[in-house]
């Protein structure tokens, strides 16, 4: 079968299986790729169903995120804003030297007559300070106590602010009200004024210029705060403090940490220790509240939450800290004394205003004043206060010591010895002189040739006024002595003696002494001219003494000796037309005035000013309803003048000028001259005239000397 030359057919095996061929192998097709597997559907899972919560907060959660999508936009859009404000202030930065003294006025320096510094107006700018030169302590105790993140932020801080407002939440203040949450940056920019100058034509006052500047306003707070991040992208964290500290304002007029070191502690800003340097730190707070001049025990007490400040962020040791307690900060003697703000007042209201109250300049002014002077005066103010005046009297009182040419060594104005600009008694109330105007009626009779042994008739005498009852005067005490010696009227402060005399050397010729020795305004017309109705200043009057003192000039008070501008030599202004004027009653006239006057102390009327050893003249003075009680006195070295009374014009209670106001007369001049040697008064013991007359009430009759004698025997001298 298999031999039979013939093709077999295949078998069905074969056929289903090829048989394998060796013909030359084709290149291998290309593979197609595969085609991705169709995705599974994924089978949907059973939807939970919602439950009541869902329901609802799912508007909550889309609010979210509205709230969301909407705020970060306009987040980027605010910061943007600001980025851009805040680069266009920085651009508009002056150098930072430019606003290290911002003051709109400057200031004025007062010294006594030693040279020695007692009182400051204005704005007291100590020199340009940087924080490289003040003390370390006080650059930390400054950074410590307002703002502990300064080095850390970038002129705002979201936390302080988030803090500050939390606070005032919790103490039932709106978020704004109370603490602010400011950086000292911030702090910078508001001392700045945002960098907007006073303009006068656009505020009233620096007052008001300065309270803009202190307002409190949402708008007022994003403005500050984007001039603060203006701030730190134009000056270092060094430069900013800078600014700082020399435009801070700490209380009694200085402006900047070199002049209240200078003020309080009599020190420059480089000297101060951690106890100083807490005190001035913690003054920013409340400057005028806290200042130790004001209060040093409040001062003190802040100055020690300061250093716990200090401590607690690592600025001193726990041992500096104990000694900072331990011994606090004090004032330097002419700060803790505080004194002469009354007259301070008196020589900033007298000079040139371009020089005192309005002056650009820092002026130092040399005065009269005696600091041991002015403390004498206002020790025995108080003592008598305390002593013999009912607690709860709101009587006031005020001295004025000057010299014989009118330059006044001390001056008190009012019971609050401190107080600074309050209305000044001395130099201000205008007041009825009562029986002080008397000397000036025997000085004009002196002066026309008349006795102080002269006799003069006190009996009761009427005047007729034009128009109304006649006008019956009475002594004080409501008797008449009859004939009577001047020298024993002004003694025993008569008063028909002193109206016959003013009658007789003529009302005009009075007014012009008066005047001549400094009595200012208008005086009376009439008869009751003697009696002293007209008003006066304690100092007009203590003037016109001094003026009989001197020997009968007149005297202008002054207080200003010279003025200068601070670090410069040249004199611009001086006393010259201040001191002793023109001759108002020859010399023998006013010595024998001072005679007379000395027997009102020795055996008159103010004879609680007598002071063992001196010799001492004076005049006391009561207005009519005792609303006013003066006592004017001098010794060879000073005139004293004292006043009493009420504010409102009510009637004194039991005082009169011989009473009150010369004890503190007394009380004050035994403080001047302690440890002083006596001086003699410069007075003149009159011969007795061989006649005398006797001025009376009723036809002018003249008696003998054997009468006058008679009566000189049995009245004295």
């Amino acid at each position: 079968m298999s031999g039979n030359g013939k093709k077999r057919s295949p078998l069905v095996a074969d056929r289903r299986y090829p048989a394998k061929t060796t013909a030359t192998k084709k290149p291998a097709p290309k593979k197609k790729a595969a085609k991705p597997a169709a995705r599974r559907r994924a089978t949907p899972k059973k939807a939970k169903p919602r439950g009541p919560v869902d329901w609802v907060l799912t508007p909550f959660r889309w609010l979210a995120r509205m709230l969301w999508a909407f705020t970060w936009r306009i987040g980027l859009v605010v910061c943007l804003i600001i980025a851009g404000f805040s680069l266009y202030f920085a651009a508009k930065m002056p150098d930072m030297a430019d606003l290290i003294d911002g003051r709109t006025r400057g200031s004025v320096t007062m010294t006594d007559l030693t040279g020695q510094v007692f009182a400051w107006r204005g704005d007291q700018f100590g020199g340009m300070v940087t924080t490289d030169t003040v003390s370390r302590h006080l650059h930390n105790a400054v950074v410590a106590t307002e703002d502990k993140r300064f080095y850390r932020h970038f002129g705002i801080s979201p936390r302080g602010i988030a803090s500050a407002v939390r606070i005032n939440l919790r103490a039932g203040r709106g978020p704004l009200s109370g603490n602010g949450g400011s950086t000292l940056t911030q702090q910078t920019a508001k001392l700045l004024c945002l960098g907007v100058p006073f303009d006068p034509n656009r505020w009233e006052s620096e007052r008001a210029y300065e309270d803009d500047c202190r307002q409190g306003s949402l708008w007022r707070k994003a403005r500050e705060a984007v001039f603060a991040v203006g701030m730190e992208i134009a000056y270092t964290k060094e430069e900013i403090l800078t600014i700082y500290l020399n435009r801070a304002y700490l209380g009694a007029g200085s402006r900047g940490f070199e002049a209240a070191a200078q003020r309080y502690f009599g020190i420059s800003a480089a000297e101060v220790n951690p106890a100083q340097a807490a005190m001035l730190a913690g003054l920013l707070t409340a400057p005028s509240a806290n200042a130790p001049t004001r209060n040093l025990q409040r001062a003190q007490n802040r100055a020690g939450v300061v250093v716990g400040l200090m401590e607690d962020q690592g600025y001193i040791t726990a041992a500096e800290a104990q000694d900072a307690r331990t011994t606090p900060a004090t004032l330097t003697e002419a700060a803790r004394a505080n004194s002469g703000g009354f007259f301070a007042d008196w020589v900033m209201s007298s000079g040139p205003d371009f020089f005192t109250r309005d002056t650009t300049e820092d002026v130092i002014i040399r005065t009269t004043l005696d600091q041991r002077i002015q403390a004498a005066a206002e020790e025995a103010l108080i003592e008598v206060f305390e002593r013999d005046v009912r607690e709860g009297s709101e009587a006031q009182a005020a001295i004025v010591v000057m010299s014989a040419d009118g330059a006044v060594r001390a001056m008190v104005g009012g019971r609050n010895i401190n107080a600074t600009g309050a209305f000044n008694r001395a130099t201000q109330a205008l007041r009825q002189t009562g029986s002080a105007f008397k000397p000036f009626i025997y000085a004009a009779a002196l002066d026309l040739g008349m006795s102080p042994y002269d006799m003069i008739d006190d009996a009761p005498t009427c005047w007729e006024r034009r128009g109304s009852p006649q006008w019956c005067p009475e002594n004080y005490d409501r008797d008449f002595v009859g004939p009577v010696s001047m020298v024993d009227a002004i003694a025993g402060s008569r008063n028909i003696p002193a109206i016959l005399v003013s009658e007789e050397v003529g009302r005009e010729l009075v007014r012009n002494v008066a005047a001549g020795f400094g009595i200012q305004g208008d005086l009376a017309a009439g008869p009751a001219l003697a009696l002293g109705v007209s008003e006066s200043t304690l100092l007009d009057m203590t003037g016109a003494f001094a003026g009989i003192l001197n020997g009968g000039s007149a005297v202008t008070p002054y207080g200003l000796v010279d003025l200068r501008l601070m670090g410069d030599d040249e004199v611009l202004m001086d006393a010259q037309t201040a001191g002793i004027g023109e001759r108002i009653i020859r010399e023998d006239a006013a010595r024998q005035l001072t005679w007379m006057m000395s027997k009102v102390v020795e055996q008159g009327t103010g004879q609680r000013a007598r002071i063992n050893g001196w010799q001492i003249a004076g005049k006391t003075g009561t207005t009519q309803g005792s609303r006013d009680a003066w006592f004017i006195g001098f010794t060879g070295d000073y005139v004293t003048g004292v006043w009493m009374g009420y504010d409102d014009n009510r009637r004194l209670s039991g005082v009169t000028g011989g009473g009150l106001p010369t004890t503190i007369w007394q009380e004050t001049m035994v403080r001047v001259l302690e440890d002083r040697q006596p001086t003699p008064l410069p007075m003149t013991i009159p011969q007795r005239p061989a006649g005398t007359g006797l001025l009376e009430s009723r036809g002018g009759e003249v008696i003998d000397e054997a009468i006058i004698n008679l009566l000189e025997s049995i009245l004295g001298n």
